[in-house]
């Protein structure tokens, strides 16, 4: 009883300490399962918790680090060195224990593990890579596994991890090189991307090959923190594109940054709006499924309007593309119409191949037509409100009332 109790008191402490990594989806991972085989767990399987699959299955992980103990003092960090904050520290068999028995439970599906760095970048990339390699090898744990790699640790560590999890993740942490020097000088971005690199060079090898072992076949992803220091967001996607071309990655995730008891002077009081930080998803999304550039979203410096969406801020921005005629535009431009996705931009490029398209046929796709009926041409429609200036319609399309800040 007093072991389960000291589990439950570390897993309090912990868990919550790893609340502020948001790279914790699990999609792409292969699916893998024990039915009919020796083993544990599978990736495919529904649980009760905040992680999302492509195919929309809501999955569950054991989110936990494996100390918040940490010899770097990262000014946006609330598990640096120079903080107040209970620590505590589990063994790699306790997190296996844990792993096992919440899943037994149907309480998850993988697991979620990170770490504060302790003794050394090596030595707890050992102890991560231990979790999984106990997990797989002696337990035969075929669910899901996401290991965050740390980006001074000896190449052939990451690789092991490589063989053990779905995905890595290395944190960039900050969008530009000086704002790390500033606020986490004990990391550096060269060692940082030096390890994406490594991933990404044994996820090529490994696709390479057919009989290679394989190597995170989720691939990685990496975090950014939005509102710790005075970055825009032209800046924070433009580094997001570099990482996408460079490296391959999955995906970037966005933390809007949260004030922490206690917290340093150099870093800000006040968290940033949350509709930021959605506004980021949504850029970025923008260039992952639909081909734009970071220039296009923000051609100059400075932040997304937050009172319309990124697509709709650049159609307003770009008048002379609209109104798209539906019968013979292009599909990439049909898609690039506010309130049409990618999906029924197929459907109409299909569509169009049988018969004219007419405006109830954009209902019947279920098309945002309060957007997309100032920016489309059809057989049976031409919009009335189309010269109307950018800032009216601007007005007239706008979400609603912006966050405002507490201060």
């Amino acid at each position: 009883m007093v072991i389960v109790m000291q589990l439950i008191e570390k897993l309090s402490v912990l868990a919550d300490a790893a609340k502020y990594d948001v790279s914790c989806a699990s999609s792409g991972a292969p699916k893998r399962s024990s039915k009919g085989r020796s083993g544990l767990g599978a990736t495919d399987g529904m649980g009760i918790c905040h992680s999302f699959t492509p195919d929309g299955r809501c999955v569950a992980l054991l989110k936990v680090l494996l100390t918040n103990f940490c010899l770097y003092d990262c000014q946006y960090c609330v598990n640096r060195r120079s903080s107040d904050v209970p620590r505590a520290r589990f063994t790699p068999e306790e997190v296996v224990t844990l792993t096992l028995d919440f899943y037994r439970r149907n309480c998850i599906s993988g697991l979620f593990l990170s770490s504060g760095i302790i003794r050394s970048a090596d030595y707890t990339m050992e102890q991560l890579n231990r979790v999984a390699r106990l997990l797989r090898e002696e337990h035969e744990f075929r669910g899901y596994i996401h290991l965050k790699t740390i980006p001074d640790a000896d190449p052939l560590l990451i690789a092991e991890a490589g063989r053990y999890a779905d995905r890595l993740s290395v944190n960039i942490e900050l969008p530009t090189e000086a704002s790390l020097i500033r606020l986490a000088p004990e990391k550096q971005v060269v060692t940082i991307k030096q390890a994406m690199h490594a991933i990404h060079e044994g996820e090529t090898e490994a696709k390479a090959e057919q009989r290679a072992p394989r190597f995170a076949p989720a691939g990685q992803s990496t975090q950014m923190i939005v509102g710790a220091d005075a970055t825009d967001d032209s800046t924070i996607l433009h580094t997001a594109q570099s990482l996408y071309g460079d490296f391959r990655l999955r995906r970037v995730y966005y933390s809007a940054f949260s004030p922490i008891p206690h917290s340093p002077k150099t870093v800000p009081f006040e968290a940033p709006p949350l509709l930021r930080e959605h506004r980021l998803y949504q850029a970025d999304f923008l260039m992952r499924g639909y081909g734009f550039k970071a220039s296009e979203l923000l051609a100059g410096p400075g932040n997304l309007p937050l009172d319309i969406d990124p697509k709709l801020a650049w159609a307003l921005s770009n008048r002379e593309y609209f109104p798209v005629d539906l019968n013979s535009a292009e599909p990439t431009l049909i898609a690039r119409i506010p309130g049409i996705g990618i999906l029924s931009a197929k459907r109409l490029v299909a569509l169009r191949r049988q018969k004219r398209i007419r405006f109830e046929d954009l209902t019947r796709l279920r098309c945002s037509l309060e957007k997309a009926k100032l920016f489309v041409i059809t057989q049976d429609y031409r919009p009335s409100l189309a010269n109307r200036e950018s800032a009216t319609l601007r007005r007239s399309l706008s979400d609603g009332p912006v966050q405002m800040g507490l201060w």
